[in-house]
C-alpha cells in the first residue's frame, strides 16, 4: 500500500455519536501504529434548515423524539457510551440546538492551517461538555483560540462557504444519510460509531497487500 490510509469523516458537531466515534477511531489507531493515516473531517448538517440563531434544545428534541422521556433515555444511553470513552457528556448544560454551518466553515478553515482535528475536538468538547453555543461567532472565536486558530476575521467574512457546500454535497452523492460515516481510501465505508475492534478489523483488511473491497455498515 502506497501512502497513508486516508480517512474522511463525515460528521456534525451536534452529533453525540460522532464524538464517541472520534474516540473509538483514535483508540483503534493506537492498536495499528504501523499504519500511517491522513484524517480529514467533512461537513454533514443534521439540521440544515435550522434558523441561524438556533432553537431551544429541549423543545426541539422533544418534538423530534416524541417525548421528554424518550429524549432522556437516549441521553442516558449516549452518556453511558461516553463514560467508556472518557467523554463527560453534560446534556443539562446545553440550552440551544445551533445551526452548525458556521462551525463547519471554521473546521474547514482550521484544516487550511493544519489544526483541523484540534478544532473538531474543541467544538465537541465545548458543545457536549460545556454547553457552548457553537452557532455563535463569538463563542466559535473563543473555541478557535483554544485550538490554536485565530479566526475572528474569518468568522466575520464569507470565506469557505462555497467549499463547505461542495464538500457536503459530495457526502450526499455518496449516499450518506446518517453520521458519523467514515470513508477509508475513498472506497471503504464504516457507518456509525462502531466498536474499536470493527475499526481495527476493517483497517487491517484495507492495509493488507491483497486488500479486497470491504464495506462494513452499522
Amino acid at each position: 500500500m502506497n501512502g497513508p490510509l486516508t480517512i474522511d469523516i463525515y460528521s456534525d458537531v451536534v452529533c453525540p455519536w460522532c464524538y464517541v466515534g472520534k474516540r473509538r477511531l483514535e483508540r483503534a489507531l493506537t492498536h495499528l501504529p504501523a499504519v500511517p493515516t491522513q484524517i480529514t473531517w467533512r461537513p454533514f448538517q443534521l439540521n440544515p434548515t435550522m434558523p441561524a440563531e438556533g432553537t431551544e434544545r429541549t423543545a426541539y428534541l422533544e418534538a423530534k423524539f416524541g417525548s421528554v422521556d424518550a429524549l432522556r433515555r437516549l441521553e442516558e444511553h449516549v452518556a453511558a457510551a461516553g463514560v467508556s470513552e472518557g467523554i463527560c457528556f453534560a446534556f443539562e448544560k446545553i440550552t440551544t440546538t445551533p445551526n452548525t454551518f458556521l462551525a463547519h466553515r471554521l473546521i474547514w478553515y482550521a484544516a487550511q492551517r493544519g489544526r483541523q482535528d484540534a478544532m473538531v475536538e474543541a467544538l465537541f468538547k465545548g458543545y457536549f461538555e460545556e454547553g457552548a453555543d457553537i452557532g455563535s461567532a463569538s463563542v466559535l472565536s473563543g473555541l478557535a483560540d483554544a485550538a490554536g486558530v485565530e479566526a475572528t476575521g474569518f468568522l466575520a467574512a464569507q470565506e469557505g462557504m462555497a467549499e463547505v457546500k461542495v464538500e457536503e454535497a459530495a457526502g450526499h452523492r455518496l449516499g450518506i444519510r446518517a453520521v458519523p460515516y467514515f470513508v477509508l481510501n475513498k472506497g471503504y465505508g464504516i457507518s456509525g460509531a462502531q466498536p474499536v475492534e470493527v475499526f481495527v478489523s476493517v483497517i487491517e483488511k484495507i492495509h493488507a497487500p491483497q486488500a479486497e473491497n470491504f464495506v462494513r455498515r452499522k
